[in-house]
């Protein structure tokens, strides 16, 4: 790849580098310059532009980016389309994210043109959350890097998300008279809130004297009943032969390791009686915050069993606890107020069915000489949405070109004729973790203005992205709508041609209805409709 300024007469085929603005719009960077472009950029009084030359053997940033992105096996993950070179990467269910470094590090030592940056190693994640992304650097690369980057992740295991498998559990908790019964009542709380990502059940919580006998019995009722065994005891570990671990001896079963290389966490006991985990609990482990009790029950929680050299491997990265020599981090991070984001999806993918046999695409048709289409990309654009992306399938190379140089990212539906609820799952994974919410629009809504648009927006960001905001017209439900991101799991879940009403309607999320006025029911479907609204049919 040559890089660098040409003359705008010489620059046809050429990738541009930097966007070029136009008086109708823009050309984004990495647009591939065409003769009509050249001639508008000429009419604007361009003369030079930076562009990328391809030569024999480059891929533009998006193929090779899709290309990396297709070694890696897609079991629990979806992916984002391509996009300036980049496709992320997110978990299609609850889960532990698993790494190796080894691989990637070796991925990323290929060239500094490809990168792959992911989640540490053995975090939990909930479907939806973004947990790797690949970026090509430059414009493009040499199809050989990306052959080599193809080979490694197709020949050994760089990430994946392993699900959280179900456990019905027993809570075993020791009794001591120093010990009060509202701590106990909290720990079992807790307990219950580290289990609900798996879908995993306390099911029962036994309280016993603090002696191995009585420890010994519980443990031998749990194995026979339940799939997993916590005890927290009344008093710390104090050594390898203290009531815990001798208990689960007692009890049959096996001491795998007491003590780990994490703080908080240090006195944690890991066990097994026959095929039966069995964890003794930290102290630290009755409050809510991060420990390595949540380290070691995640593990069991996704399937693995944590080795001894698994757990005498935490000690870098295993000091969580803030210390006066270092700022406090958790406090910070409550200190500044989360910016929400908001990114659009404009529906325009479907084959407008109801316009006749004249065949006329009703998102070409013009208002002030607009098209439809364009028309509601730019009022989007004009109330500072974060990001656009306008799905497009039925006749999208018109779509496309009727929304050329506006910052809008178009992703393609290839199953848009199954009906919007395709458009609904295309937009959500190509948004993916990146927006707090996204912006359902219907592309054919003439009436709805970017003053429109920033009033929900608005609604959306007061509410800390927690609600769903719905446009109305005189108390009646209308569009455009915002979905937060806990709805997108449900959306992912649509089928047919379906919109996202029935998941307003049973989410149990908050609605806040904002008034738009007429423009919130204006949607054009027949030629009649879109003549009676002021447009001029064409295509």
């Amino acid at each position: 790849m040559k890089f660098g300024p040409v003359p705008v007469a010489d620059a046809e085929g050429t990738v541009l580098a930097h966007a070029a603005k136009l008086p109708d719009g823009r050309l984004a960077k990495g647009h591939v310059v065409s003769a009509a472009d050249i001639t508008a950029l000429q009419a604007a009084g361009v003369s030079e532009i930076t562009v990328a030359r391809l030569e024999s053997g480059d891929l533009l940033e998006d193929v090779a980016a899709s290309r990396i992105a297709a070694a890696i096996d897609r079991d629990h993950l979806t992916f984002s389309q391509a996009a300036t070179g980049r496709i992320n990467i997110h978990s299609a269910v609850e889960g532990l994210f698993v790494a190796s470094r080894s691989v990637i590090d070796r991925l990323n030592r290929i060239d500094p043109a490809i990168t792959l940056a992911c989640l540490a190693d053995h975090v939990p994640v909930r479907s939806g959350d973004m947990v790797a992304t690949i970026k090509i650097i430059p414009l493009a690369v040499p199809s050989r890097f990306a052959d080599e980057a193809v080979a490694l992740l197709r020949a050994e295991h760089a990430f994946s998300v392993k699900p959280f498998l179900a456990r019905r559990v027993l809570l075993v908790a020791t009794t001591l008279p120093s010990l009060k019964s509202s701590v106990m009542d909290k720990t079992r709380l807790n307990l219950e809130g580290r289990l609900r990502l798996s879908s995993s059940i306390l099911v029962q919580e036994r309280r016993v004297p603090h002696t191995a006998g009585a420890v010994a019995a519980a443990m031998v009722q749990g194995a026979e009943r339940f799939e997993m065994v916590i005890v927290f005891g009344a008093s710390a570990v104090a050594d390898a032969d203290d009531v815990i671990p001798a208990a689960i001896r007692l009890a049959g079963g096996r001491v795998d390791h007491v003590g780990m290389p994490v703080d908080p966490g240090n006195l944690l006991v890991l066990g097994q009686i026959g095929e039966v985990p069995v964890i003794g609990a930290p102290g630290c482990a009755r409050s809510p915050k991060e420990n390595g009790f949540d380290w070691v029950l995640n593990r069991i929680l996704a399937g693995e069993w944590p080795t001894v050299k698994d757990i005498t491997g935490l000690g870098v990265g295993g000091l969580l606890m803030e210390i006066p020599t270092r700022p406090l981090p958790r406090a910070f991070a409550g200190s500044r107020p989360k910016e929400i984001s908001v990114a659009a999806v404009l529906l325009a993918a479907g084959t407008a069915s109801r316009m006749g046999l004249s065949r006329q695409h009703k998102l070409l048709a013009e208002f002030d000489g607009v098209p439809l289409v364009r028309r509601s990309a730019q009022a989007a654009l004009e109330a500072g949405i974060d990001h656009v992306f306008a799905i497009v399938g039925h006749r999208q190379a018109e779509i496309r070109a009727a929304l050329a140089r506006l910052d809008v990212i178009a992703v393609e539906n290839s199953d848009y004729a199954t009906g919007m609820a395709s458009s609904l799952i295309a937009g959500v994974s190509v948004v993916g973790a990146d927006a707090d919410g996204i912006l359902v629009m219907l592309a054919d809504m003439p009436w709805v203005t970017a003053h429109n648009l920033a009033a929900l927006v608005s609604a959306f960001k007061t509410g800390q992205g927690q609600a769903i905001v719905r446009a109305v017209s005189a108390g009646k439900r209308g569009n455009p709508v915002i979905l937060p991101r806990s709805a997108f799991d449900a959306i992912r879940q649509l089928q047919g041609d379906v919109g996202a009403r029935h998941i307003i309607e049973t989410c149990g999320l908050p609605v806040v209805d904002i008034d738009i006025g007429p423009a919130a029911h204006l949607d054009l479907d027949t030629p009649e409709a879109i003549i009676a609204a002021g447009g001029i049919l064409k295509g």
